[in-house]
């Protein structure tokens, strides 16, 4: 293996290393035990659902107990904000405006978090164990003031490290940080199986039937994330070694699933926002709000399904841009056979994107619920949903192609150092 892709492979590691030691940290003031107890008891609501995705952080009330969740709320606030005022969106084109812009995500990010951390601080005050003990030790206000500074701070080492990583290592920094979270949590959930097996709780023929359901989940993901139309394009202008009059042909490769991961993420950070928010509040009202957004429930999955498919086209647009393809393809003086270039090869391309965004939509949807459906019929007496299963595959075959295309790069490199 090349020097240099090692040392990004073995940076990446460090970083995720670095990331799940923050995970034991708590927060001070707090009684770990009664908070991992309280955790234990709702494993299959909204909290089990933040608890996963944070890395099992949240059950320790860790200073990264909120996760890269705030990061990832500001990026969709401001990519709505980019899409619906023009100034913004320009900004973001620009070298110098993506500074800035990135630097209001980072601002916007210290907000959430704040808020956030507040009020998960006054939501553990009514919190107690079986003993009697209470989950804060210290004065309120003073914890209230040390657990907004601490997960602020945890927060802001997340986003370095996914930053670190994403610019050092091997793959996305954000994503690898959710995957690691995810995967963290895969020993626990198999010993705990193991356990309800063994007391009777959970019949063997249903842990077979959920093993069919997650190898189902992750072959129908590899077959379509790996799924994509080419369209042919043809240069004019250039031409091929030693047969001046052929026309090469290339293609452009639009994958089915356009978006990528992104979707179902958005769609999670969304909907988990205001759980940690209402928490806090006694208010029958807001708690009738709270039990609504339960993952565990029909309704939930229901607004996933709906929030991933107004993302995917929302994120398809963004990162699949038709007009910039066809404007360069007629720079460079390509074309697609058939098609006139410019409004009519944009014209062209999005079609071919909206139907395939339809289906990749469709297909996320599907898999981030329907485990979900199937598992609930089963009777499982926790919480599993294919969002999870989406994040860790996908990731995971970003990050292969990812070091795939820079084992490449390296002998291209290797090839012209000697010559040949």
């Amino acid at each position: 293996m090349d020097k240099n892709l090692l040392n990004k492979i073995l940076i990446t590691l460090a970083f995720l290393f670095a990331y799940r030691i923050l995970a034991y940290v708590p927060v001070p003031g707090v009684n770990v035990d009664v908070i991992k107890e309280f955790f234990n008891s709702n494993s299959n609501n909204a909290l089990g659902l933040f608890n996963m995705f944070s890395g099992n952080a949240a059950e320790r009330l860790s200073i990264i107990s909120l996760g890269i969740m705030p990061y990832i709320t500001s990026s969709i606030i401001m990519e709505l904000l980019a899409a619906t005022f023009p100034n913004l969106g320009k900004m973001k084109k620009e070298r110098d405006g993506m500074q800035k812009y990135m630097q209001i995500i980072r601002y916007l990010t210290i907000v959430i978090t704040v808020v956030q951390a507040i009020g998960v601080s006054i939501g553990l005050q009514s919190l107690g164990g079986r003993g009697g003990e209470q989950a804060i030790m210290i004065d309120l206000n003073l914890f209230i003031a040390i657990a907004a500074v601490s997960m602020l701070a945890g927060t802001m080492l997340l986003m370095w490290i996914g930053e670190q990583i994403t610019q050092r290592g091997i793959g996305n920094g954000i994503s690898l940080i959710i995957f690691a979270g995810i995967v963290s949590g895969i020993p626990s959930a198999i010993g705990g199986t193991i356990n309800l097996v063994n007391t009777s709780e959970l019949n063997f023929l249903v842990v077979i039937g959920i093993l069919i359901v997650i190898l189902a989940t992750i072959g129908s993901i590899i077959f379509v994330e790996m799924g994509e139309r080419r369209i042919p394009i043809s240069y004019s202008r250039k031409v091929v070694m030693q047969n001046q009059n052929k026309r090469i042909m290339n293609y452009i490769p639009i994958k089915v699933n356009l978006s990528g991961v992104i979707p179902p993420i958005f769609a999670s950070a969304i909907l988990m926002f205001p759980s940690t928010i209402l928490q806090a509040s006694t208010n029958k009202y807001i708690q009738a709000i709270y039990d609504f957004l339960n993952p565990n429930g029909y309704m939930f999955n229901l607004l996933t399904f709906i929030f991933i498919i107004f993302f995917a086209y929302f994120y398809a647009s963004i990162v699949f841009n038709t007009k910039d393809i066809s404007e360069n393809l007629k720079r460079q003086g390509g074309f697609i056979p058939g098609v006139r270039p410019g409004e009519s090869t944009a014209a062209y391309l999005n079609e071919v994107a909206s139907r395939l965004t339809l289906g990749g939509a469709i297909y996320l949807g599907l898999i981030s619920t329907l485990p979900w459906v199937l598992v609930k019929t089963m009777g499982v007496p926790f919480y599993f949903g294919g969002t999870s299963v989406l994040i860790v595959v996908s990731v995971a075959l970003d990050t292969m192609r990812r070091i795939e295309a820079q084992m490449y790069m390296n002998k291209y490199q290797t090839l012209s150092a000697v010559g040949l």
